[in-house]
């Protein structure tokens, strides 16, 4: 039915009613009655009217206090409506304080730091990322001006001369950071910021890989193509020469061929693509064949002990032999002749070590966080005297971490040094 039929005729009906009882009331016991009783049928019909306004002139200004009433007539339809728009307006409202929260945790967990600022650069809402980026605190600082609280030359240049098309770099609290500011409706922009430190080291580290391996090759085939050279124009060299020219060229080309085996043992040893396989280890006779191989590069010139004393583990023979044997032979290479090396497999409380101990050089202290990077030496010339490739600790290093393990290193500069390769106890045997 028409909306204005159904307000009107019931109106209409009512005052009809009164005044036809009115009208009786007239006619039995005169006009004064029949007046008095219409005017005091008005009366309650406006005084009803009022208190229904007043009671919602009370709702309107406290809606979530007070009740609405029930209503009479027009009021009944009319408080419905209301209801149902206060029930429908109350789940919109918990919609919506769900959908924030949600939004407010998304942005709470983003690595990235995000802060949205006003038009005159003030700080309205910050997630923690921010914050530790630009050492920001969200109930200490909001309402305060960015370029206040961010005092950096280029960060300030950046925001003020508002050129957003390109990120700006810069660092700031011994990190490197990425900032990019999004400008949205109107006045409002936001702050993005990207902490990119540990990408740029990623990146440095492969500058710095690339570069260490190429001189590497470098220094061997600049002698092979040398002799190579004297060899072409000097058709009738003597065979002494040749011969001595030969040998350097074959130390050089297996220096270059260790040199590539071990980059492709590094490789395999981060790629996904090679699980690690899980074998019974015979830890007694792997301990024993890399000491015989460490008598064999010793040469007699060291003396080398042996002390087996835990059980076998599981693990990869293969990678296993690769990190003890590059342990031992480093032990060998930077020993001093006449000096004792001592190769001891060990259970402990916690976790199974292989220790390689030796009274070679030593370490000093600010060295040895940097020993298991890539082509890192403390002296390089004498690691290209003693033919090292400069990667064995990092296959090490990475080994042990395929097996759950770790490398600790101990050392005083001229007194020698411990090298231990630890295993957790989760490698024994079942």
């Amino acid at each position: 039915m028409n909306p204005k039929l159904l307000f009107w005729v019931p109106a209409l009906l009512r005052m009809a009613l009164l005044f036809v009882v009115a009208g009786g009331v007239w006619w039995w016991f005169g006009p004064v009655a029949g007046l008095t009783l219409a005017l005091a049928g008005m009366a309650v019909a406006v005084f009803t009217q009022l208190s229904y306004l007043y009671k919602l002139g009370e709702w309107l200004n406290e809606p979530h206090s007070t009740r609405l009433p029930d209503g009479w007539g027009a009021w009944t339809d009319a408080f419905a409506r209301l209801y149902r728009l206060r029930r429908d307006d109350e789940r919109h409202q918990a919609e919506l304080t769900e959908w924030l929260a949600r939004f407010r945790q998304a942005m709470h967990l983003l690595p990235e730091g995000v802060a949205i600022m006003d038009d005159v650069l003030f700080l309205e809402w910050c997630n923690p990322a921010v914050e530790r980026h630009l050492g920001l605190t969200m109930e200490r600082d909001k309402g305060l001006r960015v370029t206040n609280l961010v005092r950096h030359p280029d960060f300030i240049d950046y925001i003020i001369l508002g050129r957003y098309e390109q990120p700006l770099t810069l660092s700031f609290r011994g990190r490197k950071l990425e900032c990019r500011i999004i400008p949205f409706e109107n006045r409002r922009q936001i702050l993005v910021t990207h902490d990119a430190t540990d990408t740029e080291r990623i990146e440095a580290m492969r500058r710095d890989f690339i570069a260490n391996a190429s001189h590497e090759l470098r220094t061997p085939l600049t002698v092979i193509v040398g002799f190579l050279e004297i060899a072409m124009s000097d058709p009738g060299i003597d065979v002494s020469t040749r011969m001595s020219h030969l040998t350097l060229m074959t130390e050089q080309a297996h220096r270059m061929q260790r040199l590539i085996q071990d980059m492709l043992t590094l490789s395999r040893l981060e790629s996904d693509e090679y699980p690690l396989k899980r074998e019974r280890v015979d830890v007694h006779s792997l301990i024993e064949s890399i000491a015989a191989e460490a008598r064999a590069l010793s040469g007699g010139r060291h003396t080398i002990d042996v002390v087996v004393d835990g059980p076998d583990v599981m693990g990869s023979m293969e990678e296993l032999r690769s990190a003890f044997a590059n342990l031992a032979s480093n032990a060998v290479r930077y020993s001093p002749n006449g000096g004792t090396i001592r190769l001891a497999w060990t259970r402990g409380a916690d976790a199974l070590s292989f220790a390689v101990t030796d009274c070679g050089i030593g370490i000093d202290p600010e060295h040895i966080p940097r020993l298991t990077e890539r082509f890192y030496r403390v002296d390089k010339s004498r690691s290209r005297e003693t033919q090292g490739t400069g990667l064995g600790l990092a296959i090490v290093k990475h080994v042990l971490l395929r097996h759950g393990g770790k490398l600790s290193i101990t050392s005083q500069s001229g007194k020698g040094s411990t090298f231990a390769a630890s295993l957790p106890n989760t490698s024994l045997p079942a």
